[in-house]
């Protein structure tokens, strides 16, 4: 594996408001994940973990395959030309929800939801400021820091309550 690889990505360009109407999305889709761990939670402990976390990506692959199906020709994946490091998430995402199916029950939604967001911000962070998988590098300033401080302090405070 060539590490120069990681630090080239192809940049969309982005449209002016383009921002400001993903956002509610990308707000949606956070809720969504609430949603989920609502629903892995009970539904790992009646059928398994492992069980509950091959149903939800069983559902998601057929709901993408019809999405394929129906959406007009596109290019496929040249999944010999990428590079390894590129299909990470094909683990990483099963293991998220396996952790998320195994924690809700436990801990509870909310307790769960705001450590994966700690996490996630946490790193986000750290892959913003050095660029890493081609991102634009952003460097950590005050606020970010201060952010991050935050999302630490709610997790100590929901944890205590």
């Amino acid at each position: 594996m060539q590490s120069a690889s990681i630090d080239i990505a192809v940049k969309p360009a982005i449209k002016p408001g383009l921002r400001l109407m993903l956002l509610p999305l990308v707000i949606l889709a956070g809720m969504g994940l609430s949603v989920e761990a609502g629903l892995l939670g009970p539904l790992g402990v009646q059928v398994g973990h492992l069980w509950a976390t091959l149903s939800i990506f069983g559902v998601g692959s057929a709901i993408l395959f019809l999405l394929l199906l129906f959406s007009g020709r596109q290019k496929g994946p040249a999944f010999g030309e990428l590079p390894r490091w590129q299909l990470i998430g094909g683990f990483l995402g099963p293991m998220y929800v396996v952790v998320l199916t195994l924690a809700t029950p436990h801990i509870g939604i909310a307790m769960t939801m705001i450590a994966i967001l700690s996490g996630q911000v946490g790193k986000s962070v750290l892959i913003d400021h050095f660029g890493w998988f081609g991102a634009t590098r952003k460097k950590v300033n005050f606020e970010r820091w201060l952010a991050l401080l935050l999302i630490v302090a709610a997790l100590v405070l929901i944890a205590r309550g």
